[in-house]
């Protein structure tokens, strides 16, 4: 009895210490909660702060801005082709969709029979910004247009830029672009198709865990005149992020005439390298190659050691003996029931009542272990245990001597290559005519927008900063929420925040189930601390409980990074002590010569194309404008200056 009620006190204590730790954690879940609030309160307490603090030290700035503004852009300099998609009506004159078929599949699947529509962003669209949509998935879709006038490669570089959006992520599809090849192929755009002619395909491509950034060209023999594609390495930097982020993102090509390429992603360079060395296959056949008419002699041996000829088995050697055998030095335990079988039928075992002795044969009681067994060393014939045979020597071979008749591993000999070919400008590819979209994806909802062709880099440059800095600047400011900060901690995985709420729910359904199953006890809580000092793996129960969450949620929620530090701490301290930064002194600079020109000349345009483009090495707006532009961009003007001064990446 006494035993029982032990037992009976260690289950009750249990359930207390259950219970109490599941009050607990409801406890520091509220408290958790609330420090949640007051950390999201000092978060963004913090941001006001600094944007306050912002306009304040800006003795120019007569307002603060109070929201991203968009004009659409026009391009400057010698474009071949700019489209930004606002204007419908002359998107409905120049963009032309496909009315073809594809060759080789059945007829209900053949026709490029995918939907485009111009439209805004899904999220966070800028007042007057429209991109081209591909609305539809698992289908054929085409589209092109004409460039204003072919792309020659002489000596110029070729820039392409465009921007992609993935506004449902992608799971399988790309997002490139082609450069239509000039020629009677491509007169007729309604044609085109996947064997249409390009001369370079660029873009986003993916399927399963797949991620690639295509940049393949069409390379023409020499000899005969076909054409082979080549495909560029793939880019050592991690490009997963584009396709599940659901962000805008601008790539950038730039092929230039001494045969080196560079590509950009957000304007920060992740593959480059060279036309002749970097792609596969390669551009120039090799030299020589193997002779296909030559064959390895008969008498060839390409074996390096051989048996010895001179080895001898010994006379004692057998090769008949046994790997192990019986020990003859055991001998039966004492108290072996060797007339017992180890297994009998079960004697409680019935023959069901629905058993066909026709059908299911006949019925057989199921074997169980003998009971007189279990105190025995064993049951059953009773045989000697095996051991390793010492004389056992195994399957006699020859030791190996090194072949005297040994020539080597057999090649053919090289011959020069019929083939052969050496082109060192594989820069002048195939004029280019348009830019055409042809993709089938299991993602819809793709939008293009702001495609620029030039061969001007600076030109490209501003393009971007009148459109994709404008676009990020305003996905910055609406983007910087808790739920995106959880949203981009999280991987955007939000079913781990499911699985996170429901390992949440465990205290508060273990609490519930308590109070329905709870008695009155009045000394609960010192039973519980004595009952855990007995058991001390109760504390790191506590600790898992309590602690974990509070650890998750402080880290996804309430945590910043080490950047975000650094950049609010300068900030910070130039703004508490008016340090004079690189950007001060060229504004400095400005003015004392804007003074000396007229009154004029102080006041610059502050349009879009203003903003900054972060690159590392960067030189002013005034050393990239044409000489007549300068004149004008010096002059006065009835908009305010704007208080920062634009960086234009420094053409190479």
């Amino acid at each position: 009895m006494t035993l029982v009620n032990h037992s009976v006190d260690g289950l009750n204590l249990a359930q207390g210490a259950l219970a109490v730790t599941i009050q607990a954690a409801m406890a520091v879940s509220q408290i958790v909660l609330t420090l949640v609030c007051v950390c999201t309160l000092l978060w963004t307490g913090s941001v006001a702060q600094d944007d306050e603090d912002v306009v304040v030290t800006t003795e120019e700035l007569e307002e603060p801005v109070e929201d991203v503004v968009y004009t659409s852009p026009t391009p400057s300099g010698n474009v071949y082709f700019a489209e930004h998609f606002d204007d419908l009506s002359n998107f409905k004159k120049k963009w032309i969709f496909s009315e073809a078929k594809k060759e080789g599949i059945d007829d209900d699947i053949a026709k490029y029979d995918g939907k485009w529509e111009v439209e805004s962003p899904q999220k966070n669209p800028l007042k007057g910004d429209l991109g081209l949509v591909l609305k539809s998935k698992a289908k054929h879709a085409a589209i092109s247009s004409r460039l204003d006038r072919p792309f020659s490669f002489a000596t110029k570089p070729l820039v392409v830029q465009y921007e992609v959006t993935l506004q449902e992520g992608q799971e399988c599809g790309g997002a490139y672009i082609k450069l239509l090849s000039l020629g009677k192929q491509t007169a007729d755009l309604r044609q085109f198709h996947d064997k249409t002619p390009y001369t370079i395909m660029f873009g986003p491509d993916k399927c399963g865990n797949d991620h690639k950034l295509h940049f393949i060209f069409r390379h023409k023999n020499p000899l005969n005149g076909t054409f082979t594609e080549k495909h560029c390495k793939k880019p050592k930097e991690r490009i997963e992020e584009p396709f599940k982020d659901k962000l805008p993102h601008l790539y950038t090509l730039i092929v230039r005439p001494d045969n080196t390429f560079t590509i950009q992603l957000d304007n920060k360079v992740i593959n480059e390298g060279s036309l002749l060395e970097d792609f596969t296959p390669p551009v120039n056949p090799p030299a020589e190659v193997d002779d296909v008419e030559d064959k390895k002699p008969v008498d060839w041996d390409e074996r390096e050691k051989i048996a010895d000829p001179d080895a001898h088995k010994p006379d004692d050697w057998d090769e008949d003996a046994p790997a192990t055998i019986p020990d003859e030095s055991a001998t039966r335990p004492d108290g072996w029931l060797e007339d017992e079988p180890e297994m009998i039928p079960d004697p409680n075992a019935e023959k069901p009542d629905d058993w066909d002795t026709d059908m299911d044969g006949e019925w057989e009681a199921p074997l169980i272990l003998n009971p007189r067994c279990e105190g025995a060393p064993g049951c059953g014939p009773w045989k000697s245990p095996m051991i390793n045979n010492p004389n056992y020597k195994g399957k006699w071979r020859a030791s190996l001597i090194d072949n005297p008749n040994y020539k080597g591993k057999w090649k053919p000999r090289r011959i020069p290559n019929p083939d052969f070919f050496e082109d060192k400008f594989p820069y002048k590819m195939a004029d280019i005519a348009a830019v055409g979209i042809e993709l089938w994806s299991m993602s819809d909802n793709i939008l293009f927008d702001n495609i620029i062709i030039t061969d001007d880099l600076s030109v490209a440059a501003r393009w971007a900063a009148d459109t994709f800095q404008i676009k990020r600047q305003k996905f910055d400011k609406d983007g910087d929420t808790l739920w995106d900060k959880m949203m981009k901690s999280m991987n955007y995985k939000p079913g781990w925040w499911a699985l996170y709420f429901l390992y949440c729910m465990v205290p508060v359904l273990g609490y519930s189930w308590y109070l329905w199953k709870r008695v009155a006890e009045e000394s609960l809580f010192t039973r519980l601390i004595n009952y855990t000092n007995e058991q001390p793996w109760l504390w790191a129960v506590y600790v898992v409980l309590i602690g974990l969450p509070i650890v998750l949620i402080l880290v996804f929620c309430c945590g910043s990074s080490s950047q975000e530090k650094e950049d609010l701490l300068q900030e910070a301290e130039a703004k508490k002590t008016d340090a004079v930064s690189p950007d001060d002194d060229e504004e400095e600079e400005e003015e004392t010569e804007g003074a000396s020109s007229g009154p004029g000349a102080s006041v610059n345009s502050a349009s879009k194309s203003q903003l900054e483009v972060p690159e590392v090495e960067t030189q002013s707006e005034e050393d990239i404008l044409p000489e007549e532009d300068r004149e004008v961009a010096s002059g006065g003007g009835d908009v305010p200056r704007s208080p920062r001064k634009r960086n234009v990446p420094k053409v190479e």
